[in-house]
């Protein structure tokens, strides 16, 4: 029953003080994850991720199977002493089996995998990098907005309000005929987001490239188009990714994402607000991999 609902709720149904309601399910989890998580699950093709858990920059650090598509193992933080733990849980051999590691781009996900998974493929995540670029657009959008109310254009404010935010970040092709119309409006009338929405086009191209070698070829000629460009924040985005350009690159060697990482992050992130918090954070943890 905790499953679908509150302690408090399940309480109330059975007649049984929350106290009472959480002290057995954290027993019956824990059984459960004795059984299913001692030792640690390794995997072939994984995805690493955070999840905030708490405000002020709580975070947990989450591995998945992309293969079984499963989350065999989290813990507290995102350092990569962190991720370093589950390394060693698993064991030497099994670090060396790992094919490939899909990641985010955090510094310390990848300094621990090389260290650790040294036969693995480390794949800086499409998803990841596409939320990293529309942040982007958006930048260019507040800032623009903020010379237009400054300006009191109210022409220009209308077009790059918050309502409108979303029309930016929209790929082309899935934009309605009134988006088309207003975003080409907006183009024509703003200089700085019609360049961002020229990079962010540009960019998003380079994952049809039909090889490693055409796709080096166009994601060197983008970074040269940003970095020659007036938006500091495009510049400072190409720089990010050429410091980590093989690891991009290395998605068109094996296309993993961690796209299936913020599925479950939503689906965790719903369990917090469902339970309205948890206080005792290894209770949240076997709530979210023995999925009661």
């Amino acid at each position: 029953m905790t499953s679908i609902t509150t302690n408090q709720e399940a309480g109330w149904y059975l007649g049984i003080d929350d106290e009472s309601i959480y002290r057995t399910d954290k027993d019956i989890l824990e059984e459960l994850a004795e059984e299913r998580l001692n030792p640690p699950l390794a995997a072939i093709h994984m995805s690493v991720d955070e999840v905030s858990y708490l405000k002020y920059h709580r975070y947990l650090t989450n591995v998945i199977d992309t293969d079984k598509r499963l989350v065999i193992w989290n813990d507290r933080g995102r350092k990569a002493a962190v991720l370093d733990t589950y390394y060693e849980a698993i064991g030497e051999q099994n670090c060396k089996k790992i094919e490939s590691v899909a990641l985010d781009g955090a510094r310390t996900y990848i300094s621990s995998t090389k260290k650790y998974a040294v036969n693995a493929l480390v794949v800086l995540d499409r998803f990841h990098v596409t939320q990293k670029l529309n942040k982007a657009v958006d930048r260019v959008r507040k800032d623009e907005l903020i010379k237009a109310r400054i300006n009191e254009d109210e022409e220009l404010v209308a077009l790059i309000n918050c309502k409108q935010r979303f029309m930016l970040l929209k790929n082309k092709n899935k934009m309605t005929p009134k988006q088309t119309v207003t975003l080409a409006m907006l183009c024509e009338k703003n200089e700085p987001i019609y360049k961002a929405m020229l990079l962010k086009d540009s960019f998003l191209q380079l994952y049809s490239c039909k090889d490693i070698e055409e796709a080096e070829n166009h994601l060197m000629n983008w970074l040269e188009q940003a970095f020659e460009s007036s938006l500091e924040v495009f510049r400072d985005f190409a720089e990010s990714i050429l410091n980590k350009m093989q690891y991009l690159l290395n998605w068109f060697r094996r296309k993993i994402s961690s796209a299936i990482s913020e599925g479950f992050n939503n689906k965790i992130k719903r369990l917090k607000r469902m339970a309205y918090g948890y206080k005792d954070i290894e209770y949240f943890k076997l709530k979210i991999h023995c999925g009661r």
